[in-house]
């Protein structure tokens, strides 16, 4: 069996493959628009099509089902191969020879030569930002840790550092240890522009990411400096050593009490792990900005021992919506222990680092100790939709959590939650409730066996996470590795706003070679009041404006950035056609609507600016009223200079 592929030929595979000419192979496509193709979804059955590739940007979207990806994702989806066969595939058909890393005999020297490299600059670049903590220039660092109730030993105990402001301390300081540039870009510490690379940590607290093995693979930095324009946590993003779908923060210091205790705490982020470690909770960990997944699982089952005869898995989520929906996203991945699952929700939304700091160490027990079984809480929630006051509102309750009961697959299990379902509803017949779940897991079966829908532990329309969507289309749930997870929700379409700052967005991805220079600049200067739209422009900015002359390259590097529940957004917004029908037309299409973003913003500083000149009174403070004046005839004469050019 050969190695991995050579990542460098991954890319080069997808940079030469011609996305339309592929999926021309298994869907009709027509012309949709300039450079623009649509047919009907090969993923579900449609009518109308509205599966939509678009060449320019590599990429397809389905507005139907929500399915996107890349060439290399059409394959495995189509052919239901693995990563490897599908690159090796595509390879084969613009012939092009693949190179790999090991040659098929393993690793190789020089494989094994780069992967030290690259430990090795992370772990000088941790102890080069343990000791920045301590200089005077980290002095909001250290407020921050103070006011979160971390002291100086606990700082050491995680090794969180501070990176210092500036563009290339970090650059600088592993030049002199003897790494060149090119062994610096592999580290994901750094990001590259005109002039070369930088670093990408500039002026925020870090916390190194450590493997199982205690080795430092990446960083998780926050910002703390309102100047800062960057997104509120950034990340390392995904290198060879660091891939978040495989990571868990504080696993190396969590494994032993894991393994002794048969315990393993699931919470949000960098300082809640902190938080439940010294309050004692020493099973601790957290996803780095990710839902906790399949390559998480098989990180627990291995230190769990889950072999049936023990143990426990316990989610923390606030008492809202979005971490009832996160609870839920763990209900469907239950099925994979056998561990004990458990959900611990505290009402007041209080995180564990928000307990520790009000209420001691004491609460933070108390929040682990209040678990209750994962099925219960999916059950009960379910309950929560309906009136069981009434006997429709039982009836549809009922409807409702058998299909959610019949996903659990343990057979006794299953049945000991028909008889505790039965209580909750308040019915006379136990049996009445164990034979619809029955009759739910055989139709379930059925329906697996005849490669239709999958086996009950798939969500169906009945689970509670449905009802979640917001009016104007599905929502979202996303957000930083710490603290709440806000939800993010599409906005209403008639928002005129939200309208304007969508064709914006869509611009700036599948145009980006329009964002140079000043427009750069006042592009990602921009807010967005729509928050999915925010985190969106937020990850164009944190994403390197090189990359902008390359689109296939510029929106999957925006990929990685976002939050992982949004990239079905950016995908979509990717992708969908622009009004209009030459490339004379689409310029001015994409310069007039990124004109009327910009003539927004200047439009929302005039009006604080008008409100700061109102409240002031000009006798006592003339000076600032004759500036306030003087700036607000400058932005008076940008806005119609704007307009004048659109």
């Amino acid at each position: 069996m050969p190695g991995l592929i050579k990542r460098e030929d991954i890319d080069e595979v997808r940079q030469r493959t011609d996305i339309k000419e592929v999926v021309d192979g298994y869907v009709t496509l027509k012309g949709a628009g300039l450079g623009t193709f649509k047919g009907l979804c090969p993923f579900h059955d449609e009518r109308s099509p509205s599966f939509t590739v678009r060449p320019q940007v590599g990429r397809y979207h389905c507005f139907g089902c929500g399915e996107d990806g890349d060439v290399i994702a059409f394959v495995q989806k189509q052919d239901h191969s693995s990563f490897q066969e599908a690159v090796e595939k595509l390879a084969a058909r613009i012939g092009y020879e693949l190179r790999y890393e090991d040659g098929g005999t393993g690793p190789n020297r020089e494989e094994v030569g780069r992967r030290q490299r690259l430990l090795d600059a992370h772990k000088i670049a941790d102890e080069f930002f343990q000791g920045q903590l301590l200089t005077p220039g980290a002095a909001e660092a250290r407020t921050f840790l103070h006011g979160r109730g971390f002291d100086r030993a606990a700082a050491e105990q995680f090794g969180v550092g501070y990176a210092p402001q500036g563009w290339d301390a970090l650059l600088k300081h592993l030049r002199g240890r003897g790494f060149t540039d090119a062994e610096l870009k592999l580290t994901g510490m750094f990001s590259e522009g005109n002039r070369g690379i930088y670093d990408r940590f500039r002026g925020r607290l870090i916390w190194p990411i450590r493997d199982i093995a205690g080795d430092t693979i990446g960083f998780g930095a926050r910002k703390l400096y309102e100047d800062d324009q960057g997104p509120k946590y950034l990340n390392t993003p995904e290198t060879a050593l660091y891939k978040k779908s495989q990571v868990l923060y504080g696993i190396d210091l969590a494994k032993r009490s894991i393994a002794k205790e048969r315990q393993l705490v699931v919470v949000e982020g960098y300082t809640d792990v902190m938080a439940c470690h010294l309050a004692g909770i020493t099973t601790a960990v957290a996803t780095c900005g990710t839902a906790f997944g399949t390559e998480h699982i098989k990180i627990a089952r291995r230190l769990l021992s889950d072999d049936g005869t023990g143990g426990e898995v316990i989610f923390t989520f606030d008492g809202d919506a979005a971490g009832q929906k996160a609870a839920l996203r763990a209900f469907e991945e239950d099925q994979r222990f056998t561990a004990q699952t458990y959900v611990a929700v505290e009402p007041s939304g209080a995180d564990p680092c928000d307990l520790r700091q009000s209420r001691g160490d004491e609460a933070v027990h108390a929040l682990v100790q209040s678990r209750r079984p994962l099925f219960e809480f999916a059950i009960r929630t379910t309950l929560k939709q309906f009136n069981l006051d009434t006997v429709e509102g039982r009836v549809q309750g009922l409807k409702a959590s058998v299909p959610v009961v019949a996903a659990i697959r343990d057979a006794s299990t299953r049945t000991g939650y028909c008889q505790a379902l039965t209580g909750w509803l308040g019915m006379p017949d136990p049996n009445e409730v164990l034979r619809l779940v029955t009759t739910e897991v055989k139709n379930a079966a059925k329906r697996g066996d005849q490669g239709g829908a999958p086996a009950p532990a798939t969500r169906t329309s009945a689970t509670p996470s449905a009802p979640a969507a917001a009016p104007g289309g599905p929502g979202v749930a996303a957000g930083p590795p710490s603290g709440a997870v806000p939800s993010y929700h599409r906005p209403d379409p008639r928002d005129p706003v939200a309208s304007m700052e969508r064709q914006a967005l869509e611009v700036a991805l599948q145009e980006p070679a329009l964002l140079v220079g000043g427009v750069w600049e006042r592009f990602s200067a921009a807010r967005f009041a729509t928050p999915a739209f925010q985190a969106v422009h937020d990850a164009m900015r944190a994403t390197d404006p090189a990359l902008a002359a390359d689109p296939v390259r510029w929106v999957e590097h925006v990929m990685h950035e976002v939050p992982e529940p949004l990239r079905p957004l950016v995908s979509e917004l990717a992708v969908v056609p622009l009004p209009a029908s030459t490339e004379e037309a689409v310029q001015k299409y994409c310069r007039d609507i990124l004109s009327r973003l910009f003539e927004l913003q200047i439009t929302r500083v005039k009006a604080d600016k008008m409100g700061q000149l109102q409240r002031l009174d000009p006798a006592a403070d003339p000076e600032t009223y004759q500036r306030l004046n003087r700036e607000l005839m400058m932005l008076e004469m940008e806005r119609r200079a704007l307009r004048s050019d659109a």
